[in-house]
């Protein structure tokens, strides 16, 4: 897919939910901590359909973010399909990190290439603040 100014466009994000395990001050509005009900977030099906139809256009890569993606249920399920996509080549998560450890296994068994995790500081004080 070629944007308007020439570019390649070989990838895509997708948020698969906007659920977290954590509270950082810069995702979550404090006065406001309400999440989308489930029927109102894209389905394992919705997101599978809109992967395979990009794929189409030359979407080669998928990144999936959040929220935090992890906590999703059906993650594991949801990357076997994406990685079963004619075209996809590569599939990454974006995490805080914090259920990588328990999870990581599975998610490569289930086609995912790489990780980005998000990481505010080594220092508790300068992340609480």
């Amino acid at each position: 897919m070629i944007d308007q100014f020439g570019r390649n466009i070989d990838y895509l994000r997708i948020s698969v939910t906007d659920n977290c395990n954590l509270r950082c001050i810069y995702c979550i509005d404090e006065n406001n901590i309400s999440f989308l009900k489930e029927d109102k977030k894209l389905t394992h099906d919705e997101i599978y359909k809109v992967a395979k139809e990009c794929s189409n256009l030359g979407i080669r890569k998928i990144r999936i973010t959040g929220g935090e993606p992890l906590v999703r249920k059906d993650i594991n399920d949801l990357l076997y399909k994406l990685n079963s996509i004619d075209g996809i080549d590569e599939i990454y998560i974006t995490t805080n990190g914090v259920l990588l450890g328990e999870k990581i296994e599975e998610l490569y068994k289930n086609g995912l290439k790489g990780v980005n995790i998000s990481l505010d500081s080594l220092k508790e004080d300068r992340f609480e603040n």
